[in-house]
């Protein structure tokens, strides 16, 4: 099954078909604090225990050792104006334990916050000091405050 629907019959050449799957899988940082070899996805939720299993065997080539799910359910909101409830997609989280040789961590995006603050302060300052080279360069030029002494 795709997501995806494409006539049976076209005039002329058929044109290409990509067939995408339903499935998804997506690394999601886990709430509480968990083993190395443990994996926390969200995926699809019509995916089944087999279904993780297999996907990141054969594309990933991941030696799979056990997979656990769980639905969480979404939130629900009641609008204040209204009174109608609104409420969110329920999301499926799949655990996936690798064995006791391998071990994840998630991977810290932002770790040099401090070479990146630097580097704008260093970007500010210079910034800061060709405008003062620029008032310096202007000073006595008629027409801007200053260029006369008082």
């Amino acid at each position: 099954m795709s997501t995806r629907w494409y006539p049976i019959y076209q005039r002329g050449n058929p044109q290409l078909r990509v067939f995408l799957p339903n499935f998804w899988m997506k690394l999601v940082r886990p709430v509480e604090p968990q083993p190395p070899n443990v994996v926390t996805f969200a995926v699809s939720t019509e995916m089944t225990i087999h279904d993780v299993r297999s996907y990141l065997e054969k594309i990933y080539k991941l030696p799979v050792i056990d997979v656990r799910t769980r639905i969480a359910m979404g939130e629900t909101r009641r609008d204040q104006t209204y009174g109608y409830v609104t409420k969110k997609d329920d999301v499926k989280y799949a655990y996936v334990t690798l064995p006791k040789t391998e071990a994840f961590t998630f991977p810290d995006l932002f770790e040099n916050k401090a070479e990146k603050q630097e580097k704008e302060e260093k970007s500010m300052d210079e910034s800061k000091d060709g405008f003062r080279k620029f008032l310096d360069r202007n000073k006595k030029r008629p027409g801007t405050p200053g260029w006369y002494s008082i």
